[in-house]
C-alpha cells in the first residue's frame, strides 16, 4: 500500500488531452506523477507539423470546441492558455445556390429560443424544413435518453419524426458529421441529443465556437507542458510503456524502454486499439467493462490544407452545406503582424467521416475541394493555387454502434490502483476534447477516492436558462 507519509504518486500513460487533464488534477493536489508520451509532444492529435515549405507549424486537423465544453474550459484556465483561443459568435452557412445564412443568438429571446430566429431562415431549406426542424428539437428536448431510445440511431429517429432527405442532408447531417465524425445512421440518439440539446439550446452561449489562434503544437506541445514542468510533472516523452504488470489485483509496475518502474496508482489514458499492447489479455478478461472493446471503431477526419495567392472568402470560417467540403477556416488572423501584406494566404478544409476518400487520388481531391470553394467563392476558382496538403487522422474519433453506447467502460475498473481515461470510456459525452478532459478529471476523482482523499474535480455543465431548465427534460 502507498506509504502515508510521503506524496502518493502515479503513472499516467498517454500525453494526449485525457492523460494531460488527469495531470494536472493530480499534481495541483500535491501527487508525484510521471506523464508518460510516446511521440515527441503532448497533446495525441491535437497535434502540429511543421511545414517544410514555410517553417510554420501546421495543425494535423483543425479542432474547436463550443461554450458547452465547460471541462476543456476549466482546464484551458488552470494551464493559462484562455487568451489562445477566440469565441466566434456567428456561424455562417453557405450553399452555393442561396444567400449565406448566419446562425447567431439574439439578445431579447431567452434559451432555448435564442437561435430560432437565425435557425428560421435558414436560406437552403424550404419553410416546411425549417418549421418540421424546429418541431423536432422541441421534442428533442423534451424526450431524454432512455432505455427504449439506446438502441435507436438518430437517424432513425429522425425519419419517425418526419424529417425530409432535405432537412436530414442541409441541417441535421451537417451538425452531426462535424461534431461527431459520424453519419447520422451511425450515431445513437444519445449523442445526437447532447450535441443538439447542450450545444444550442441549454444555453445562450453554448453554441460559441472556441478556435485556436495558434498551433495546436504550441498550445499542448509548449504551453501546456511548460505549465506541467514548472509544477513538478516529470514529462517522459519518447518514452513509449511496453507493459502493465499485476500482482495480486494491483497494478504493480510498468515496463518501459527495458526498465521496471513501480507507483502506488495508475492511470490508462490510450486510445482503446492500444489497450491489448500494454495488458495481457489475462488481465483484460478480469476487467469486466473492456469485454466490448471488439465492437469499438473509429472515423477518419481529413484535412485539406490550401494556399492561395490572394485571399478567396472574407469570413473566418464557413460551413459549406451539399459538398465533399464541409468546414472551411481561413488562418490568415493568426499572423503575427497584421498590417504585413501576405504572399500567401493559407485555408484549411474539413472533411470529417472520410471514409468515402479512400481510393481517390490526392489531385482529384484538391480539385473537387476547389471545385467547392469555387462554386461559393469564385475567386478560388480565379487565385493561383501556391501550395495543397492533404492530412488525414484515420483513428480520429472513436465510434461505437448505437446499441453499445451504454456499454462504454468507466474509469474505474476491478483493479484498485488502476483506472481508464479516454474519450472512449464512459463520460456521458460522445467522443470529443470535451470527452477526453472529463474522463482525465474522472480518472483523477477515482485515484483520489481509492487513496482516500475524495474530491470531485468534474466542472459543472453550463446553468441553463431559466425557460431551458422548464423545456429541457433530462429523466
Amino acid at each position: 500500500m502507498p506509504n502515508q507519509n510521503r506524496s502518493p504518486t502515479v503513472a499516467i500513460i498517454g500525453g494526449g488531452l485525457a492523460g494531460v487533464a488527469a495531470a494536472v488534477a493530480l499534481r495541483v493536489r500535491n501527487w508525484q506523477v510521471d506523464l508518460f508520451e510516446s511521440r515527441r509532444h503532448l497533446g495525441g492529435r491535437a497535434g502540429s507539423f511543421q511545414n517544410p515549405q514555410s517553417n510554420e507549424m501546421i495543425d494535423h486537423c483543425q479542432h474547436v470546441s463550443m461554450g458547452c465544453c465547460t471541462n476543456l474550459h476549466d482546464l484551458c484556465r488552470r494551464t493559462q492558455i484562455e487568451n489562445l483561443f477566440r469565441r466566434d459568435k456567428e456561424i455562417t452557412f453557405y450553399t452555393g445556390n442561396s444567400r449565406p445564412s448566419v446562425v447567431r443568438a439574439t439578445s431579447w429571446l431567452p434559451a432555448p429560443l435564442h437561435l430560432a430566429p437565425s435557425l428560421l431562415t435558414l436560406s437552403h431549406l424550404t419553410w416546411n424544413d425549417r418549421w418540421s426542424i424546429a418541431t423536432s428539437l422541441w421534442r428533442l428536448a423534451r424526450t431524454p435518453a432512455s432505455t427504449q431510445l439506446q438502441d435507436l440511431t438518430f437517424g432513425q429517429w429522425l425519419r419517425t419524426q418526419g424529417q425530409s432527405d432535405r432537412a436530414i442532408d442541409g441541417f441535421w447531417s451537417v451538425i452531426l458529421v462535424s461534431a461527431l465524425a459520424e453519419q447520422i445512421d451511425r450515431v445513437s440518439y444519445s449523442s445526437a441529443r447532447k450535441v443538439f440539446v447542450d450545444g444550442f439550446m441549454a444555453s445562450t452561449s453554448a453554441y460559441e465556437l472556441h478556435v485556436p489562434q495558434t498551433s495546436l503544437g504550441e498550445i499542448y506541445g509548449i504551453r501546456v507542458a511548460q505549465w506541467l514542468s514548472q509544477r513538478g510533472v516529470n514529462i517522459r516523452l519518447q518514452t513509449p510503456v511496453d507493459q502493465l504488470d499485476v500482482e495480486q489485483d494491483r497494478m504493480a509496475q510498468l515496463q518501459c524502454l527495458g526498465a521496471k518502474m513501480s507507483f502506488d496508482y495508475f492511470i490508462v489514458a490510450l486510445p482503446w486499439q492500444r489497450l491489448h499492447d500494454l495488458i495481457n489479455p489475462d488481465t483484460i478478461s478480469r476487467i469486466p467493462c473492456l469485454k466490448h472493446l471488439d465492437q469499438f471503431r473509429s472515423s477518419p477526419i481529413t484535412a485539406v490544407h490550401l494556399w492561395f495567392d490572394r485571399p478567396i472568402m472574407d469570413v473566418l470560417h464557413a460551413v459549406i452545406v451539399g459538398r465533399l467540403s464541409q468546414w472551411i477556416f481561413s488562418h490568415d488572423s493568426r499572423k503575427k503582424n497584421k498590417k504585413e501584406a501576405l504572399s500567401e494566404y493559407y485555408y484549411q478544409v474539413v472533411i470529417s467521416a472520410s471514409e468515402n476518400l479512400t481510393g481517390r487520388g490526392r489531385e482529384k481531391i484538391v480539385q473537387q475541394v476547389r471545385a467547392d470553394l469555387a462554386s461559393i467563392w469564385p475567386v478560388a476558382g480565379l487565385a493561383n493555387l501556391v501550395a495543397s496538403r492533404i492530412v488525414t487522422q484515420h483513428d480520429a474519433v472513436f465510434t461505437i454502434p448505437a446499441r453499445y453506447e451504454s456499454v462504454r467502460p468507466s474509469q474505474q475498473t476491478t483493479i484498485s490502483n488502476l483506472a481508464l481515461a479516454g474519450d472512449w470510456t464512459q463520460t456521458g459525452w460522445p467522443a470529443t476534447m470535451e470527452s477526453a478532459v472529463r474522463s482525465g478529471y474522472l480518472a483523477a476523482e477515482v485515484i483520489l477516492d481509492a487513496h482516500g482523499q475524495p474530491a470531485q474535480i468534474l466542472v459543472d455543465d453550463l446553468p441553463k436558462g431559466w425557460l431551458a431548465q422548464r423545456v429541457i427534460r433530462d429523466r
